[in-house]
């Protein structure tokens, strides 16, 4: 079994077995009623790009290139603006969480920490001019934006950056992950932002840590865990793959990524879609 499967089952099945269900949650669904979780404490994933291993499944499909689509929005476009990620990128999961403070926006969150601070060029210049200092982090957790305007706080909030020779490996750290839902996009969609990252700067991806506080399974979700669990994936050997050629980091479209060996068809077969209702 691939990397990317074993660890999905076993956290879903760890949660399953060794959860704990919270108490007035923040979150509710979209008829009102509170959405709690089943969750657990301090979860680590790890691939290493530079060998091909990749963290999609195939227990379901996976809308990978939204998730890459994300990550562009985020740090290429630095936007927050829902429009630009209608029409640019297509994408509309964000529309729930629109700020009342700034309609048409998800208010000073994400893209607009990114612009404002300047984070991602920042980033780019200091592994470029010191490739081996240690102080190479982005963080979206700032405080003072969170005061300025209404927003879903930052769930992967901060990343750094190590080189190691040829390498450029990197910690992502999240706070909180709704893991049968969004666990392989959040990875999927960084793991793309290494690869840029790591082209512009001159190096190769090399390793990609994932770390998480809370790792959780909504209350409604708890079939469609238990599903994911009993599946057996789908026998190829998924590699995310950026085209050569381009090396500035904000010349890169989605056109550049492609997936080899990820069968679409016979995962669709094999391991039909789930839904899962929204806890907003």
């Amino acid at each position: 079994m691939r990397k990317a499967e074993q660890y999905h089952k076993e956290i879903l099945q760890r949660i399953l077995e060794e959860g704990f269900l919270d108490e007035n949650p923040r979150p509710h669904y979209a008829d009102g009623t509170p959405a709690h979780t089943l969750s657990v404490n301090h979860v680590m994933t790890q691939y290493d790009l530079s060998k091909g291993e990749c963290p999609i499944i195939t227990l379901r499909p996976i809308a990978w290139k939204s998730s890459v689509k994300e990550i562009l929005w985020i740090y290429q476009d630095m936007s927050n603006d829902l429009k630009v990620l209608e029409e640019k990128h297509n994408i509309h999961w964000w529309n729930d969480w629109e700020s009342k403070d700034v309609p048409g926006t998800i208010g000073q969150r994400y893209g607009a920490t990114v612009k404002r601070y300047d984070l991602i060029r920042r980033l780019l210049d200091d592994i470029q001019k010191n490739p081996y200092g240690r102080r190479h982090i982005m963080s979206l957790w700032q405080e003072s934006d969170f005061t300025e305007t209404d927003g879903l706080m930052p769930c992967c909030y901060e990343t750094i950056w190590n080189v190691r020779g040829k390498y450029l490996d990197m910690v992502m750290i999240q706070r909180s992950s709704d893991f049968a839902t969004a666990g392989v996009i959040n990875e999927l969609q960084y793991c793309a932002l290494q690869m840029m990252v790591a082209r512009h700067c001159g190096y190769e991806p090399g390793v990609f840590t994932h770390f998480t506080a809370n790792v959780q399974i909504y209350d409604r979700h708890m079939d469609q865990a238990r599903e994911l669990v009993s599946r057996e994936p789908v026998d190829c050997q998924p590699r995310l793959v950026l085209a050569p050629g381009k090396t500035d980091f904000f010349s890169f479209t989605i056109d550049d990524f492609s997936m080899e060996d990820y069968p679409v068809d016979l995962i669709k077969e094999k391991n039909p879609q789930l839904k899962f209702e929204l806890g907003i």
